[in-house]
């Protein structure tokens, strides 16, 4: 079982007390009628499932009722950090191999 900090309850629980709500930094498109549906598509159903060092949103269900991110590592289950929305993580995932080819990164 994971035990996750919440940065608003500044305390650590289980996990049965959390939701996962999905991977975090997810840029809504600023002109969403303006995409394809095949862009559309990317956007609601396409992430990056990483193996390793990944962002996810975390809803705190049982506790103060409010979405905040952690950093974890997907090969080990470690949390590595959580922090609130509007922060920036102090560990950063790995870039994808495209990325390091010189392709553009999926905006998160």
């Amino acid at each position: 079982m994971l035990h996750i900090y919440c940065p608003f309850c500044r305390e650590e629980r289980d996990e049965e007390e959390f939701s996962y709500a999905g991977e975090a930094h997810i840029q809504r498109p600023l002109d969403p009628e303006s995409l394809s549906d095949e862009e559309w598509g990317d956007y609601l159903f396409f992430r990056t499932n990483a193996k390793g060092i990944h962002h996810e949103m975390w809803y705190h269900i049982a506790g103060c009722r409010r979405y905040f991110n952690v950093t974890r590592d997907t090969l080990s289950y470690q949390i590595l950090e959580s922090y609130l929305i509007s922060q920036q993580p102090g560990v950063r995932a790995k870039q994808t191999a495209s990325a390091e080819q010189g392709e553009q990164p999926n905006a998160n």
